[in-house]
């Protein structure tokens, strides 16, 4: 199924459904710092940007710069940017940057949307400075067996399954100049404190996994998930996704 075209309320609708409590990210924030030496006065690539939530959560976490780069109109619109956040009409085969002006760059839940992954890379590897890395936050291939929506809705397993591979990716960054896989490991995210206040903040139309699915599909799978909650009232709702850090 395509991806869906942003308008003002979908975009809006996303950033509702989807965007993480910071401090539901305490792994992911803690892994970063251990990889990657970030510091004021450094210059992040948010690939992809969507609302700017990962571009807000580097800025405030490390005071670095972010460039959010985001090629939806809508999504650039509610962008938090000012202070050390800049908004930017692009996408990543075609970035609107210097060469070798960025000390990294971060691309959330993207790598499965681009249509030409091989340019990606190229380009990536023209804007960013000697060694710096790319961080990669995606479900891949064979490795999605602690996603949420997988748990709930396993119907989603077959879209994952479709996602580029680590083997694919890393093939498509070698070639473009990266010289090696740095880091490669599972972190959780808290996507809300409990099961039921996730059920309650799903939205199908903002999630391809998601829209994918039968009518009747969805339908069972936030079932499932609404008794879960009921049995587990306390219970958050974690996720797990792979970080993958070539530089």
């Amino acid at each position: 199924m395509p991806d869906i075209t942003y308008d003002t309320r979908t975009a809006a609708a996303y950033r509702a459904a989807r965007d993480i409590p910071l401090d539901g990210l305490t792994a992911w924030r803690e892994a970063l710092a251990e990889t990657v030496q970030l510091r004021e006065g450094m210059t992040v690539l948010d690939v992809g940007a969507g609302t700017g939530f990962f571009a807000t959560a580097f800025h405030t976490w490390f005071g670095v710069r972010v460039l959010a780069v985001e090629p939806a109109a809508a999504m650039r619109a509610i962008i938090p940017a000012g202070a050390g956040i800049e908004v930017l009409d692009g996408h990543a085969a075609a970035l609107p940057v210097p060469d070798s002006s960025a000390d990294a760059a971060w691309l959330g839940s993207v790598i499965h949307h681009l249509p030409d992954l091989a340019a990606a890379a190229r380009e990536l590897r023209r804007v960013l400075r000697p060694g710096a890395p790319v961080l990669i936050r995606n479900a891949f291939p064979g490795r999605f067996d602690r996603d949420l929506r997988v748990r709930y809705f396993p119907g989603t397993a077959s879209g994952i399954d479709a996602y580029p591979s680590i083997d694919e990716v890393t093939a498509a960054f070698t070639a473009a100049g990266f010289d090696r896989t740095r880091v490669l490991r599972s972190l959780p995210h808290e996507a809300a404190p409990t099961l039921a206040a996730f059920a309650e903040r799903l939205d199908r139309s903002t999630d391809s996994k998601l829209r994918a699915l039968s009518d009747d599909a969805y339908a069972q799978g936030l079932a499932q998930l609404r008794r879960a909650a009921a049995d587990h009232p306390d219970e958050p709702a974690t996720s797990w996704m792979d970080l993958l850090v070539l530089a």
